[in-house]
């Protein structure tokens, strides 16, 4: 199991966006404070801008939203992935690309993380 946490702008529109739009399904949900969304052998850790994980650091930076770091969700069918998002005005960063392991597209949830869908070749 890998656990990955997102500080995230608001937990309920994150919650809804990972389970309605990419297939995880809801583990643990404490108000708009925190919640734990599942995908496979990832737990994504939702924390709320209430949440402990938002505290300022002791060195006087504050934690925020969004970033290049990702997750990536491997996917049987790229183009059939992408369609639905799409269709519905998600943010994509890029187009499809291809490499030598497969393809991919990086699009943003509701706080701006990163999140790839990768189909191996």
């Amino acid at each position: 199991m890998a656990a990955v946490r997102y500080l995230v702008h608001d937990v309920e529109r994150a919650v809804a966006f990972y389970t309605g739009r990419l297939g995880f399904t809801l583990d643990t949900q404490m108000g708009n404070a925190f919640a734990i969304v599942a995908h496979g052998d990832l737990r994504l850790w939702l924390s709320g801008l209430t949440s402990s994980a938002a505290r300022v650091m002791h060195d006087g930076r504050e934690a925020e939203p969004g970033g290049w770091n990702r997750i990536v969700i491997a996917v049987d069918d790229l183009v059939g992935m992408v369609a639905t998002p799409r269709a519905a005005g998600l943010t994509f960063r890029n187009d499809i690309v291809t490499g030598p392991g497969g393809k991919q597209i990086v699009l943003d949830d509701d706080s701006g993380y990163a999140i790839e869908l990768f189909q191996a070749a």
